[in-house]
């Protein structure tokens, strides 16, 4: 059984996660393309279909943890000081995306799509800067789960 929870952790992190870094990265880009330059309206078409993705992505995400507590029990590692501080991390990474990332992609995706909804609360450099932190927060958090500082666990 630990080896299928094992298993459905992983898949979820990688079908889940992996696309919100993905989506998230790019629409910083995808913002800077003005409205009114060429490929302007081909810009607000992206920047909705990749706030739906990292929206959707980040609901089904929920899974990562879910099943990463249901395999760190099997495996019986919750005590692990590597376990803990992933556990703080990926804390963080949720905080980044539901404070940070969503909802300057929404306000960002009203000032494109209504001109008078007034200016992004993040700019598109500062939106990439935080995409940049909730990735960076992942990829540690994808090499603690791989490392195991100290784990004896033998999976």
């Amino acid at each position: 059984m630990t080896k299928v929870l094992l298993i459905l952790h992983v898949l979820a992190a990688v079908l889940a996660v992996g696309p919100v870094a993905v989506a998230a990265s790019m629409f910083p880009a995808s913002l800077r393309v003005a409205p009114g330059s060429p490929g302007g309206a081909d810009a607000a078409a992206t920047l909705r279909i990749l706030h739906r993705i990292c929206r959707v992505y980040a609901g089904v995400g929920l899974a990562v943890p879910l099943l990463g507590f249901a395999t760190a029990s099997s495996l019986g590692v919750l005590g692990s000081p590597w376990l803990i501080v992933s556990i703080v991390l990926t804390a963080a990474a949720a905080v980044v995306l539901i404070v940070w990332i969503l909802p300057g992609q929404e306000t960002a995706l009203a000032a494109v799509e209504e001109p008078g909804a007034g200016p992004p609360r993040l700019t598109a450099g500062r939106l990439a800067m935080v995409t940049g932190v909730f990735n960076l927060l992942w990829a540690t958090v994808t090499v603690l789960m791989i490392v195991r500082p100290g784990s004896t666990t033998g999976a």
